[in-house]
């Protein structure tokens, strides 16, 4: 049964939250505000948060940024931010330190569940992925079977959605692959995302490579993403 932490100051919301998901078959934890939230997600490790952008004590951000910081096995949990903002800059900024979905309020429980269920079958391997063997291009290894990203045997914590997009560039490296393509590879749903969130995870990827001195996703301006040599 695949765990959920909600972290929301409202009760009514995580209420709704609770009983959506209870209801599909997740077991629901929860907590008031974004440090009771980060210390949650450290102790119990959830297999994904859905975190409010707006909280006491620490708010939504300051949250998944310190998640994302801690270097621990907490630290690629999957996020799905709730905000009361429907901003595009707000749902970049979100994307962009380390969010894997963004839903705004008012939400359909429907919805909010099927978000859930499509950021946990990105995170998680297949029978197919679990069966497949490790992808390797120069120095880059991607084993789709444990979700494990390294560079010259250094691992690379990487988000469900980052994991996702250097997989679709590593099945075909050296190929062109513009903004569709990248969305179609790495979300598990027809969605439709804006340009400005598949640039927004492309960026995260890099500064995450860029961090071990590496740089294997180029860009082709007017055309899309490549996978470099890697060496």
């Amino acid at each position: 049964m695949p765990r959920v932490l909600i972290v929301d100051d409202d009760p009514a919301i995580r209420e709704v939250v609770r009983f959506a998901l209870s209801r599909a078959g997740f077991e629901v934890l929860q907590a008031a505000d974004g440090a009771a939230g980060l210390a949650a997600a450290h102790e119990a490790l959830p297999d994904l948060i859905v975190l409010d952008v707006m909280l006491p004590e620490m708010d939504g951000t300051e949250m998944c940024r310190a998640l994302r910081a801690s270097g621990g096995p907490a630290a690629s949990i999957p996020v799905l931010f709730l905000s009361s903002r429907d901003d595009e800059v707000d749902r970049v900024v979100g994307l962009e330190i380390g969010g894997d979905d963004y839903l705004t309020k008012p939400f359909s429980p429907r919805e909010l569940v099927a978000r859930v269920r499509a950021v946990l079958r990105r995170s998680r391997p297949t029978r197919k992925e679990a069966a497949e063997e490790a992808l390797r291009h120069g120095r880059l290894v991607l084993d789709p079977g444990t979700a494990r990203v390294t560079w010259d045997g250094q691992e690379v914590v990487l988000t469900a959605t980052e994991f996702g997009l250097l997989r679709t560039l590593l099945r075909r490296p050296g190929r062109v692959l513009n903004r569709d393509a990248l969305m179609d590879g790495a979300y598990a749903v027809e969605r439709i995302v804006s340009d400005r969130t598949i640039d927004s995870h492309v960026r995260r990827l890099r500064a995450k490579f860029a961090a071990l001195g590496a740089a294997p996703v180029e860009t082709l301006p007017g055309f899309g993403y490549r996978l470099g040599p890697c060496e």
